[in-house]
């Protein structure tokens, strides 16, 4: 929480934020993220405005996670700009639909986290890769497909196994089945 009370409610009125603070926990999905408790350095501008306060600037993080295809660790530093209007207790311009998604100043006071979440989870990719022309893991047996480029797995469809075995025996037999099945013919 951020006390925004020397700002008043005085437009024009403007204050710079330098922070270095804690990364929340959850701040990510599943495959990656911002590690808890890890530096978030956020440098916003408050600046009143006559709906409320509006907070501009951005935040940076260091995001870590696994490739969605291979697996393999990856890591990188991410900056994110954020913008969010944080309306006055009873400001009568607020729609029905967004009242739910305002974020309001409540007791002189702002909680930046909820915007800081939403604009680094919203940043962070769906399907992060460590490159863009990650082979992945074979699926079969879960190797790297970078070691080994030619890898594959033969795989025969049930359905044709019981021909595979027609295929392996002797040219004599076929050839004798072919000699019985001119004889039936005559």
């Amino acid at each position: 929480m951020h006390s925004v009370k020397e700002l008043g409610r005085s437009p024009g009125s403007m204050r710079t934020l330098e922070e270095h603070v804690p990364a929340p926990s959850d701040l990510g999905t599943p495959l990656i993220g911002v590690q808890s408790g890890s530096d978030m350095d956020m440098r916003v501008r408050l600046e009143a405005v006559h709906e409320g306060i509006l907070v501009s600037g951005a935040v940076a993080v260091d995001v870590t996670g696994e490739c969605g295809r291979c697996l393999d660790p990856i890591g990188y530093d991410l900056e994110v700009d954020v913008q969010e209007l944080f309306s006055y207790e009873g400001h009568e311009d607020v729609d029905a639909e967004d009242e739910e998604e305002q974020r309001l100043v409540q007791n002189d006071t702002i909680d930046l986290e909820p915007m800081l979440r939403d604009a680094v989870v919203t940043a962070l990719p769906f399907q992060p890769v460590c490159r863009e022309d990650c082979e992945g893991l074979c699926s079969e047996c879960g190797i790297h497909l970078v070691d080994d480029p030619g890898h594959h797995h033969e795989v025969l469809d049930p359905r044709w196994a019981a021909l595979q075995g027609l295929s392996s025996e002797p040219a004599e037999t076929a050839d004798n089945d072919n000699v019985l099945d001119e004889r039936e013919e005559r």
